[in-house]
């Protein structure tokens, strides 16, 4: 069986994917295992699939599959009525609904990476009396800088998911254990579709795992009057340049802020 694949992209947000399959017989099967691969590949998927017919002189038939990956766009929330929905959301439509808010809590107000969230432990949070303590010290696992978190602003709802926990009987070391296996984490495929969900339940398109991290930047960088190095430190960038494109503030945020700026 040969496959030819070639790559193509348009302005970075669409990437195709076109495979050439021998065999007609093979066909589905093998489709279905491209799929399969291609989805745990590229996180999160967005696949848009198309079979054409080729016909051929020859006994083989030619078979093409196109396959769309579409980049998402990942956007803060900067509605404060649409954050609350989508807490809401986390909150009451999931039977894990207080470990997924939580989830997003903690990473809105961390501004931790979704994957230094999920690797959170009961005892970076936890004193030994249940207690929630006032900082927590971890290294970023994706730059391995140290980090000191704050967690007075998530201490009410630390302490109700801690409560959770125990009425669940949900043991783990893992602040944040998946349901069905206790002994581990939530993975960031699981949250990402749990990210989806949201956004397909309130028609919003713009949510994934980064949605919390990137809320919360955006919440201190508009609410501490644009203090872009705050908000760079919070994020572990080495440059405010590097924060700036992880806001991505559209043109219109940055023509309203420049509204309030008196030129004289």
């Amino acid at each position: 069986m040969v496959i030819v694949i070639s790559w193509l992209s348009s302005n970075f947000s669409c990437l195709i994917i076109w495979l050439g399959i021998l065999a007609a017989f093979e066909f589905p099967h093998f489709a279905k295992r491209v799929c399969s691969l291609i989805s745990s590949i590229f996180s999160p998927p967005k696949l848009l699939l198309q079979v054409k017919y080729i016909p051929c002189r020859y006994t083989m038939q030619i078979f093409l599959l196109e396959v769309i990956y579409m980049q998402q766009v990942v956007l803060p929330i900067k509605d404060s009525n649409v954050l609350k929905e989508v807490q809401d959301t986390l909150l009451n439509n999931f039977k894990a609904g207080r470990r997924n808010y939580t989830i997003f809590q903690v990473g809105k107000a961390t501004l931790l990476r979704v994957s230094d969230v999920m690797g959170l432990k009961q005892t970076d949070i936890f004193n030994l009396d249940g207690s929630i303590k006032q900082n927590a010290f971890i290294h970023d696992r994706k730059t391995g800088k140290p980090n000191t978190l704050y967690l007075k602003p998530v201490q009410t709802e630390l302490l109700l998911y801690r409560q959770w926990l125990l009425d669940h009987k949900l043991a783990s070391e893992w602040l944040f254990p998946s349901i069905q296996h206790p002994d581990r984490h939530i993975t960031e495929k699981q949250f990402y579709k749990i990210m989806s969900r949201v956004g397909d339940l309130l028609g919003i398109n713009y949510l994934g795992t980064h949605t919390m991290r990137k809320t919360g930047a955006y919440r201190v960088y508009t609410q501490s009057n644009y203090n872009i190095g705050l908000v760079m430190h919070l994020l572990n960038h080495s440059s405010e340049s590097m924060t700036l494109a992880y806001l991505g503030l559209d043109q219109a945020s940055t023509e309203n802020m420049l509204n309030q700026i008196d030129f004289g």
